[in-house]
């Protein structure tokens, strides 16, 4: 028996592509920031003015604290970021972002939503909605 994605070809590569091809333009388009991939993830991420814990921004952006470590070293190092005690919890560490980190993120974001609005525009909203249950579906694969 075949799966059901022989005849349309793996889903999984078809997104490999999408988010390979995506990213090149997104970088083309930011790349007065100089920043890496992983940076513009974090920055867009820290977006909405929401500071974030290691844990929870690492679970937002799919990636492992330790990983995650580096690009927040870098974002600091370079004024984007900063590192603060949460309010009645001075164990945690809360990641917040700086004047520039918001000037970065809110470029970040424009861009995002300008890309989105050109691949998008024109597709009914089932066939988004359709798209997003199988991202989560992937995101969700048992290990």
């Amino acid at each position: 028996m075949t799966s059901p994605s022989a005849s349309r070809g793996s889903a999984l590569l078809a997104l490999q592509r999408a988010t390979h091809a995506t990213l090149q333009i997104l970088m083309s388009e930011l790349v007065d920031l100089d920043l890496t991939a992983s940076e513009v993830n974090a920055l867009a991420i820290l977006a909405d003015g929401r500071g974030r814990t290691i844990s929870e921004l690492g679970a937002a952006a799919g990636s492992r604290p330790t990983t995650l470590t580096s690009v927040l070293d870098r974002l600091e190092r370079r004024g984007h970021i900063a590192r603060g005690a949460r309010p009645g919890d001075r164990r945690v560490v809360v990641i917040e972002l700086t004047p520039t980190g918001r000037l970065a993120a809110d470029t970040i974001r424009q861009t995002l939503a300008a890309m989105e609005s050109r691949a998008l525009d024109g597709l009914p909203d089932e066939s988004i909605a359709a798209f997003h249950t199988v991202l989560r579906a992937l995101a969700e694969v048992p290990s």
